[in-house]
């Protein structure tokens, strides 16, 4: 089957003013937010036309203390940039859930957590990760989120230990039409339209079956409304995943997000991250490794994941890697929407591969480094 995906201006139809009224709106007040110590983040929802209705429940800083037995080390999930998440369990429901305390020294960790309460509670899709709760008592600042049993897909990519299976072909391939549902979410459906502007393998995490969602919405922003082409803001994000024109000017468009999603998928095809520094000279960047190999299809075997060991469809790895290539095109312009990145994808998922019946690939030597896994030498 051939295929191209579009680039450039939607071709959607214009929304009537009955259809809009079905998206998830969004105050535009949530980009004017001010750090406050005495947060009320039902006020804050209330602003410029909310409801000020939160689905999400308010918890006492006791009752996530209990649900992490006081935040004990061997509850700790992971560390990031705006705190600590452990996994806890809710005393009043038995329910198992992640929880994330934000490091209180940080004055901008105050407003991601208003806009991540404000955006998880105003945003639904299955693709979304599903905020619970939130606790604002006092100085702390901590959000309660549904437990995803199988990590990050960092976790499943990444530095593997000797006893940890890779991810299969058609179990990449789900993820990534999983991830790219969720992102056509915020662009199209949200209104106005919403710019992640943190996606990476570090906050996808993945459900029972490797179902992947969206999370951290830390740094999401308000996308252009109206004759704007884009919003001017201060270059925030992660060094590899961040769009260039986004990172030298600081104007963010949806653009900036297909690019730091092309980086994701091709580190889902490759099992390359998007910056490693332990790489030989050449491939410390991800895109700039992969850009001259996009030109010739003939090396697109050196680009699958050695792990892999073969077991893929050729034709699925060649669309998939165009997909990728067209995502971080340099002109954002030139870059694809997201709904057409969907529908590719959902396809490439729909092509089931087996082992069983289809030979592996044969695998080619090529110049790249090869991969490891952790704790080989």
């Amino acid at each position: 089957m051939g295929w191209f995906l579009c680039t450039g201006k939607s071709k959607k139809k214009t929304k009537s003013p009955q259809s809009q009224k079905s998206d998830d709106q969004i105050p535009s007040s949530i980009d004017k937010l001010k750090v406050n110590p005495s947060l009320d983040v039902k006020k804050e929802a209330s602003k410029d036309g909310g409801s000020g209705h939160i689905a999400a429940h308010t918890f006492t800083f006791r009752e996530l203390a209990a649900a992490t037995k006081n935040f004990r080390a061997d509850c700790l999930l992971g560390e990031g940039g705006f705190g600590k998440v452990y996994k806890g369990r809710l005393e009043s429901t038995n329910q198992i859930v992640a929880i994330k305390q934000l490091d209180r020294n940080g004055l901008q960790g105050n407003r991601e957590f208003l806009v991540e309460v404000l955006m998880l509670s105003l945003l639904h899709h299955p693709n979304l990760v599903n905020l619970i709760g939130y606790c604002a008592d006092g100085d702390q600042r901590l959000l309660v989120y549904e437990f995803m049993a199988l990590g990050s897909l960092e976790d499943h990519l990444h530095d593997l230990p000797p006893d940890k299976k890779p991810l299969d072909w058609n179990t990449r391939m789900k993820i990534a039409a999983g991830a790219a549902k969720g992102l056509e979410y915020l662009h199209d459906k949200a209104s106005p339209p919403v710019i992640y502007r943190d996606l990476k393998c570090s906050n996808i995490l993945l459900d029972e079956g490797y179902f992947p969602k969206l999370s951290d919405f830390g740094l999401a922003k308000l996308g252009p409304v109206g004759d704007k082409t884009h919003v001017s803001t201060r270059v925030m994000g992660t060094y590899g995943y961040c769009a260039p024109e986004y990172a030298m000017t600081g104007q963010l468009t949806l653009k900036s997000d297909v690019y730091s999603f092309g980086v994701v998928l091709l580190e889902i095809i490759t099992g390359r991250k998007a910056i490693d520094n332990l790489k030989s000279a050449g491939e410390h960047n991800l895109v700039a490794w992969a850009r001259p190999l996009f030109k010739d299809r003939r090396k697109f075997s050196q680009m699958a994941d050695p792990l892999l060991q073969g077991q893929y469809p050729a034709r699925g790895l060649y669309q998939a890697l165009a997909v990728a290539a067209m995502c971080v095109q340099e002109q954002p312009n030139m870059r694809p929407l997201m709904a057409d990145v969907v529908t590719a994808l959902t396809y490439l998922a729909s092509q089931k591969y087996d082992s069983e019946t289809q030979p592996p690939q044969r695998l080619r030597s090529g110049s790249s480094t090869p991969r490891t896994r952790r704790g080989e030498l």
